[in-house]
């Protein structure tokens, strides 16, 4: 690979094809993908609504620029606003992409509320991007090391603690909006109580803030409801999405709602390649499947049953911190950093990623079968063993 620019500290495999919830190698061999391509391969590999969707798509017209009426980014964004209640969508590449957008939302609307330096409230051990403004609303020192000045203009508090943002609330008068993940991904698959998200509901409400709520990763069906925050009945002002919205194919978008609707006026943001007529077919044919096939409550049955079968067959076992997640978005916590469990069980031939160090992540796609489900737990169970003694 001497021409790729040195970014991934890449394994030492290719895959040339998958189906279902399987890749396989260049050699045939096939692996059990619990990654989905960290929670974007939603349907799996070679689902064939997918396949066809997108060929006939293809076949019609890939792209048109957003300077004429794109009928399929119309649909997609109707049928987002019936799931979320959200009321405008913007469409655009990428999670990082929808997150930019957020926060030049909330910077704009805050501007028009007369505050001349807005602040976003952002949180410990989030991740947002890598993009300038979304690395620095990251919680990652890891991440944001050497490529400062970092864009100012984030206040930061720990997660999951209202008593935190309420403080900021009380001493800070520049604050104009609060940017969180429902379920912390990249930090360790750390769950928001659904209090603490009602509680951050309430403040924005009294504060004059916008609630941004970034479901890259945990939205689209992941954890068993359309978005993670509906588990604990709140609407945001702000939705960001994309990994798995496309299964696969490049797609994100900013949702907003109530106060943020209607701050964006033409000549306020853009994007090349967003909402292109092929990525909304394949997100289009993705919340289809989804509600067709009952995916959501599947995602809730497994996710409970995947947890139950690792706290069993780990049970007693001196290092296992904590299982934890919801629905399928899993972390499996250790007492020590474990990233040699990811080619250890690739040797094995499953698929899985270690976060926060110490986390093993668990997203596999919501094609995921019980035979599936049982074959992860009797691979990846031992590795822990073994790794652990």
């Amino acid at each position: 690979m001497p021409h790729l620019m040195n970014t991934y500290n890449r394994l030492p495999v290719a895959f040339t094809h998958g189906q279902g919830a399987r890749a396989f190698d260049e050699a045939g061999r096939g692996y059990l993908d619990a990654l989905a391509g960290i929670a974007v391969s939603t349907l799996g590999h070679g689902h064939p609504r997918l396949v066809k969707a997108i060929a006939e798509q293809a076949g019609r017209i890939l792209h048109a620029a957003n300077l004429y009426r794109i009928p399929e980014q119309e649909r997609l964004a109707d049928r987002l606003a019936e799931l979320s209640g959200m009321e405008e969508a913007f469409l655009c590449n990428s999670g990082c992409e929808a997150n930019e957008a957020a926060i030049k939302l909330a910077r704009l609307y805050g501007h028009q509320k007369g505050v001349d330096a807005p602040a976003i409230v952002v949180m410990e051990k989030a991740f947002h991007g890598r993009t300038l403004a979304t690395l620095s609303a990251t919680g990652n020192r890891k991440v944001q090391a050497g490529f400062e000045p970092l864009v100012g203009g984030f206040v930061r508090v720990p997660f999951n603690d209202l008593t935190a943002v309420e403080s900021v609330a009380a001493n800070n008068r520049s604050v104009v909006a609060l940017l969180l993940e429902p379920v912390q991904g990249e930090g360790g698959i750390h769950v928001a109580d659904a209090e603490y998200l009602r509680g951050l509901r309430r403040l924005c409400d009294e504060r004059g803030w916008l609630l941004m709520f970034d479901e890259v990763q945990c939205g689209i069906g992941r954890t068993g409801r359309w978005f993670a925050c509906q588990h604990a009945g709140v609407r945001p002002d702000v939705m960001t999405l994309a990994k798995g919205l496309g299964s696969g194919v490049p797609i994100g978008a900013c949702l907003a709602a109530g106060a943020a609707a209607g701050v964006f006026k033409p000549g306020n943001h853009g994007s090349t390649f967003g909402g292109n007529p092929l990525a909304c077919a394949a997100a289009l044919t993705t919340l289809a499947v989804i509600e067709e096939d009952g995916l959501l409550a599947r995602a809730v049955l497994l996710g409970e049953r995947i947890r139950a079968d690792f706290a069993a067959a780990l049970a007693g076992l001196d290092g296992v911190v904590a299982i934890r997640g919801d629905g399928l978005m899993i972390g499996i916590e250790l007492e020590r950093p474990c990233g040699e469990l990811v080619a250890r069980a690739l040797e094995r031939g499953l698929l899985i990623n270690v976060t926060a160090e110490k986390v093993v992540r668990l997203l596999p796609p919501l094609i995921f079968s019980d035979e599936d489900a049982r074959e992860l737990v009797a691979l990846l169970a031992p590795l822990i063993r073994e790794f652990l003694a």
